[in-house]
């Protein structure tokens, strides 16, 4: 019967690594967080758990993902960040197919609490991530920020039923902080690939954003969370694109 694995990359996870353990411990047949030396007391949790702990320095999302599954020696990985938890019906789901048989590539729906409500809309759900797949048939790409799962074609895509539940932001200030770290590894991508900017993109690309995530992809349902979500989201592609321009500008 194939075995599967959890791979967790963790920095600074304190508020988050215990649950997303508990979460796994009955639906996976090992546990391995690599960890990029936490200055938090994430270690000190992992360390209540019976779960491998490894500690390696960050080398980007990608790459990182990629050193953890290298040490891990099951038959397929299960790669779940801190923030996230299995809700039941998932769990039900993997522990099925664990007495079964695993095949192909397994792709999850994921929900996420925002300052404590779920978010319906904002373009945030439905949000499908392939995150249950072979460990020898599948690596992770991307050198920035949004890393992807690269497989083959002929490997089958399946849908599990239930949720990962994602507990993305505490505050709307982790949100702020985060998306503005994630805009300007957006522009150090998008100057990478050659990409170039004019005067206006970075007001003109974030009044679209806010449209967008406000009124076409219907955030204005998630009342004022939505609407924070909106603003967040056109800020840091503003921010984004004033990046891209300036690297542009050093060249």
């Amino acid at each position: 019967m194939p075995t599967i694995a959890a791979a967790i990359i963790t920095f600074n996870e304190e508020k988050n690594i215990e649950r997303c353990i508990l979460g796994l411990l009955d639906c996976v047949d090992e546990i391995v967080v690599l960890d990029s030396f936490s200055t938090d007391k994430t270690q000190e949790i992992c360390g209540r758990y019976p779960i491998r702990f490894i500690q390696k320095k960050w080398e980007g999302y990608a790459q990182t993902k990629n050193n953890l599954n290298d040490v891990i020696e099951m038959d397929y990985i299960f790669s779940i960040d801190a923030d996230e938890v299995p809700d039941e019906t998932l769990k039900s789901e993997i522990s099925n197919i664990r007495t079964s048989d695993f095949t192909g590539i397994y792709v999850i729906n994921r929900k996420t609490n925002y300052c404590g409500k779920w978010i319906k809309y904002c373009g945030w759900y439905p949000e499908y991530k392939a995150r249950i797949f072979p460990k020898n048939q599948a690596r992770w790409e991307g050198d920035f920020v949004h890393e992807q799962l690269d497989y083959s074609n002929s490997l089958e895509e399946n849908n599990l039923k239930g949720h990962l539940d994602h507990y993305s932001y505490h505050t709307v200030q982790d949100h702020q902080i985060r998306a503005e770290k994630y805009a300007l590894l957006g522009a150090k991508k998008y100057f990478s690939e050659g990409k170039k900017t004019f005067l206006f993109k970075p007001l003109l690309s974030a009044i679209a954003k806010y449209i967008s995530v406000l009124i076409f992809k219907k955030g204005i349902l998630d009342g004022y969370f939505g609407f924070k979500i909106a603003w967040i989201s056109a800020k840091s592609t503003r921010i984004k694109y004033k990046e891209l321009k300036r690297l542009n500008k050093k060249i």
